[in-house]
């Protein structure tokens, strides 16, 4: 699936205006008078580049842009509700995926992958500093993104809250946590995985029910974000299952 890609400094403004699922806007190196784009797309959580005349030109199809495109999202995102029905739906307690700013296309469609195998209601991400579903995210989840649902929430705190409210406990993951084989993730679940480089968001982390951590024995104390958000998936599996 390829992403939609929208040139003109009216129709991107109109689309972000319009709420339109737009994950990267494209802004040409020197072009003037785009200060106020360039603001509403941040405000609406796209992600801004920089780009030279030639990668506009590209992405236009060398149709006149006036010095900005930008790229849509290339699935339909859901909302939260919408996975804690897809749980009600199955009959189980909820079984979700949080990606804490996940900025890696690879490693969030790896995810996504995972979680669809795991069988997971959802994925949550936020709008701002992470990847969205785009191309490549999409490719790599080889079609999973087709099959589970993502939301793409302004506030991750505000979401992990209305989980809590919902009876979902929220394990966040990382180095510092309590084994992740002595926490009991028989019944309603999130998983928090933090971003490749700075791990949990202190407020994310702060509004985790539990701290959980994978056993390291090597020389290497930390493991590629998809690889934990495997190991915990399938350790939900694994309880729930009655191993």
């Amino acid at each position: 699936m390829q992403e939609q890609i929208i040139y003109g400094r009216n129709a991107v403004t109109e689309a972000l205006r319009a709420g339109k699922a737009v994950d990267t806007v494209y802004v040409q190196r020197g072009a003037g008078g785009l200060g106020k784009l360039i603001a509403l797309a941040k405000e609406c959580g796209a992600v801004v580049k920089d780009a030279s005349a030639d990668k506009l030109d590209e992405l236009a199809g060398g149709e006149k842009h006036g010095g900005v495109a930008a790229a849509m999202a290339a699935a339909e995102y859901a909302d939260v509700e919408d996975i804690l029905a897809e749980a009600e739906r199955k009959g189980k307690p909820p079984f979700i995926i949080i990606a804490d700013e996940i900025q890696d296309p690879h490693n969030l469609g790896a995810i996504i992958r995972t979680a669809e195998a795991a069988g997971a209601d959802g994925i949550i991400i936020p709008k701002r500093r992470s990847v969205g579903l785009t191309a490549t995210v999409f490719k790599t989840s080889a079609g999973a993104a087709s099959y589970v649902k993502v939301a793409r929430v302004p506030n991750l705190v505000d979401a992990i809250k209305q989980l809590k409210e919902r009876g979902v406990w929220v394990y966040g993951a990382d180095m510092d946590g309590e084994p992740f084989r002595k926490a009991d993730m028989t019944g309603a679940a999130a998983i928090v995985i933090g971003s490749e480089g700075s791990g949990l968001g202190r407020l994310v982390r702060d509004n985790c029910d539990k701290i959980v951590s994978i056993d390291m024995y090597g020389s290497i104390n930390s493991l590629n974000a998809s690889v934990s958000a495997a190991i915990l998936m399938y350790e939900i599996v694994r309880v729930r299952s009655g191993e």
